[in-house]
């Protein structure tokens, strides 16, 4: 990370995270498309249990943020012993993650769910797919932990072969599970569930026997391991703002799934569907940010201007692209889309307005995304945080409601397209005055000492 050329090194680096972050999208699509062929209910009941997922989606996308934020920095510092801290702490807080997951799986599931709806046949069948995934969601947090230790130091192979194995895994039990295939009983949406967790559980397995029997250039020590207080600090220092954050995404799913239930079931189904559609084009952006941090994290941390810059400018343009051929893609084709889910007429009608008018803005979503995480690698993620609360709790969730009465259900659309046009305004000149008084204060302190002749 401290020499490679940058373009070399960002898709050296992000190619295999894309890949990875892709197939893990596939864990949530799979699930719907599958499920969606049961019956719409079944499709509404796991869009309904979505926000719950983003839980565990926060903990694992903002701690494995300041992990492996940490973890870099403290190699582009040459300092293994804090950067091995940072990984052994990432694999206890996991840990205590899962306890608590397990516990609100067990004790709270049904109590969530009945938050969102009153129909009892959707709530039995939200219930039974989201326990079983909060219950087992140590596979996807400990597989979490690993896959965070090894990018942080730079090794983007294994975490993508472990999230295949996952992958794959969930692609051929689904159908075997929902439907009863080779004398399977036909388990519905508990079968789609249960396809998923197993899958994770075998990523986990795979990425412990990786850093078991590896070399690498952080030691994980976990036989007589002490909370370092400094090392939390400073993972949490990006990993608290980035999982609450995250936890927003839910809040703010969970309100519009609100507002859009009082109009019609479908529209929380159609919700659903575009998110899984949407995770297919914004999870390879996800994963060129995984290769992004921790090379913005290595050369902050060994004040490198100039790599930092260009390594800024080459990630938001391949980001852009990508967004903007998946905006593409959803705009033009938004029937074909749908019709992955077993759309019916309803379903098509609201569905194509919705695709088309979110659709229209992930382009923005890429700046902002790319924007936010910079300052994650930087380790200020509380910049990130404000961000994130004024798009989706100050600016998306007012304006759906407004539209929604002012307009109607297609109202609720275009507030997506309003939060991006805020969300950038505020992250882009932010970071241009963070960046540039960061560079001043590296110059300063490179500046030679002149000491003037006094003539004595």
């Amino acid at each position: 990370m401290a020499d490679m050329p940058i373009r070399e090194l960002v898709l050296s680096m992000a190619i295999p995270a894309m890949i990875s972050m892709t197939i893990q999208a596939l864990y949530n699509v799979v699930d719907s498309i599958f499920v969606s062929r049961v019956s719409e209910e079944a499709l509404t009941a796991v869009s309904l249990a979505f926000p719950l997922q983003l839980l565990i989606i926060a903990l694992v996308v903002g701690t494995s943020a300041g992990i492996t934020s940490l973890i870099s920095r403290r190699l582009g510092e040459s300092n293994r012993e804090e950067a091995s801290k940072a990984a052994s702490h990432g694999f206890v807080i996991n840990m205590i993650y899962s306890v608590i997951m397990l516990l609100s799986g067990l004790f709270l599931a049904e109590k969530a769910v009945s938050l969102f709806t009153s129909d009892p046949y959707l709530i039995e069948l939200t219930t039974q797919y989201i326990s079983i995934i909060m219950i087992f969601s140590f596979g996807r947090l400990m597989a979490q932990a690993g896959i965070s230790t090894l990018q942080g130091t730079g090794n983007m192979i294994n975490p993508m072969k472990a999230m295949l194995v996952g992958a794959i895994t969930n692609i051929i039990l689904d159908p075997i599970l929902i439907f009863g295939w080779f004398g399977f009983p036909a388990l519905g949406v508990r079968g789609a569930a249960i396809a998923t967790v197993t899958g994770q559980i075998l990523s986990f397995v795979y990425i412990s026997i990786v850093i078991m029997n590896g070399r690498h250039d952080v030691d994980i020590q976990l036989r007589k391991f002490r909370f370092d207080y400094k090392v939390l600090k400073d993972i949490y220092v990006v990993a608290l703002p980035g999982i609450v954050m995250q936890s927003l995404g839910s809040v703010m799913l969970s309100g519009l799934n609100l507002i859009l239930i009082a109009f019609t079931p479908t529209a929380v189904a159609v919700l659903g569907a575009y998110y899984k559609l949407q995770s297919i084009i914004i999870m390879p952006i996800f994963g060129l940010m995984q290769g992004y941090m921790p090379i913005m994290g290595y050369n902050y941390g060994s004040k490198q201007k100039d790599r930092m810059m260009d390594t800024l400018k080459f990630t938001l343009r391949i980001a852009f692209m990508i967004m903007l051929t998946g905006a593409i893609i959803i705009i033009v084709f938004p029937v074909q889309m749908l019709r992955l889910f077993d759309a019916s007429p309803d379903m098509l009608e609201i569905g194509v307005i919705a695709l088309r008018a979110i659709g229209m803005c992930l382009p923005l979503a890429a700046v902002g995304i790319t924007f936010s995480v910079t300052f994650q690698a930087m380790g200020k993620g509380y910049v990130s945080l404000i961000g994130s609360f004024i798009r989706q709790m100050v600016v998306i969730l007012p304006v759906a409601y407004l539209f929604s009465v002012w307009i109607g259900l297609n109202g609720v659309w275009f507030a997506f397209i309003v939060s991006e046009f805020v969300a950038i305004i505020i992250m882009g000149p932010w970071l241009a005055k963070d960046l540039k008084k960061t560079f001043s204060k590296w110059e300063k302190a490179t500046e030679p000492i002149v000491i003037k002749e006094t003539g004595v």
